[in-house]
């Protein structure tokens, strides 16, 4: 069938469109324009030494070659009003004193929201994308590398999209995608991998807060549960719930970020038993199988390099969850994504809006 197939000019989406033509689909093409532009906030060249990301010109480039070598029609759209929605709620989260997940606005926003209805002006039947993860029988799945998964960012897809979503080479492990890259001549096949959030240069996260937000008041004080003042900040943006490093005074011993309050401007520190939670309350929950009406033993896994940890989700009204781990868990982030496993398969997921004491 004919498929649309997001390309950003890396490996996996190059070995991703050789995949889908060798299994006999008329494949398309797409990079997606994003707007984000050298030296403000482009680090997308990976072949430059300062930039790890997946979105400039030279990428383009590179996805188009694929595309010629391949023989496959390639377009290039421009997504850029859309991706400013993304660096908005970005800046706007750390303002509220959450940890965004971009990635995971970016899969859902663009990448199988706005991609569907560019796929249906040119009559494709499915789109696809160079993710870790597997489709099968029309549900989500990790990808078999465990190293690469990418199953946690593609919570948010709408359920009854996955029949029609391809992931091809989520049933591979990295090196035999390069081994595969390399064996087609592919241009890209050495290309280093992104690293980096695409328009967070350096992964300087408080300087696109900063930019684009440029009157918001964030300089406070750091202080600990009793609300002793320990020293001042320049920016409560700079900080996320788990944090140890960057704190900006001698503790005198292990402290990390526990809460952060906008209102007041203060980054709350404390021991690391303190970061311990015995669950979360969870909104939006975006449910992948048919959604539950009892409560559900499952993994849950909070972060994206995390391991999913045993729990039980309560569902609540209004489409949200109160999860409650098996295990206490640390430095739960409101912001962050909580993600349901059974095994292999996805179950679906939510928003993180506060950890739930001890």
């Amino acid at each position: 069938m004919r498929v649309l197939l997001a390309m950003s000019g890396g490996v996996d989406s190059s070995v991703a469109a050789a995949l889908l033509r060798q299994q006999g689909h008329d494949v398309v093409g797409l990079f997606m324009r994003t707007g984000v532009h050298e030296p403000a906030a482009d680090e997308c060249d990976t072949r430059a030494s300062h930039k790890k990301g997946c979105c400039s010109a030279l990428d383009a480039g590179d996805a188009r070659r694929v595309a010629d070598r391949l023989d496959i029609p390639f377009y290039s759209i421009d997504f850029e009003e859309d991706f400013g929605r993304i660096i908005d709620y970005f800046a706007d989260e750390y303002l509220a004193g959450r940890t965004p997940n971009p990635c995971v606005m970016c899969n859902t926003w663009l990448k199988f929201g706005r991609l569907w209805e560019f796929a249906h002006t040119v009559d494709a039947e499915a789109v696809a994308t160079g993710h870790y993860a597997r489709i099968e029988a029309g549900q989500l799945f990790r990808g078999i590398d465990p190293e690469k998964d990418q199953s946690y960012v593609l919570f948010g897809l709408r359920r009854e999209t996955l029949p029609r979503v391809m992931f091809p080479i989520g049933g591979y492990r990295k090196p035999e995608i390069r081994a595969i890259a390399r064996e087609l001549g592919l241009p890209v096949a050495a290309k280093p991998d992104s690293v980096d959030i695409c328009f967070v240069p350096g992964g300087d996260h408080a300087a696109v807060v900063r930019a684009r937000r440029p009157g918001a008041e964030t300089a406070g004080q750091i202080v600990d549960a009793a609300g002793t003042v320990l020293a001042e900040h320049d920016g409560f943006e700079q900080f996320t719930v788990g944090q140890r490093k960057g704190l900006g005074f001698a503790a005198g011993s292990r402290r990390y970020v526990l809460e952060i309050i906008p209102e007041s401007r203060q980054v709350v520190v404390g021991e690391p038993e303190e970061l311990q939670a015995a669950g979360l309350l969870a909104s939006r929950i975006n449910w992948l199988i048919a959604e539950p009406t009892a409560p559900l033993s499952c993994g849950a896994k909070i972060r994206y390099r995390a391991s999913a940890s045993e729990a039980t989700v309560h569902p609540l009204p209004g489409g949200g969850a109160e999860v409650r781990f098996h295990e206490p868990q640390s430095a739960v982030a409101p912001g962050q994504a909580v993600v349901f496993y059974e095994g292999e398969r996805v179950l679906g997921g939510g928003w993180i809006e506060k950890a739930l004491p001890l």
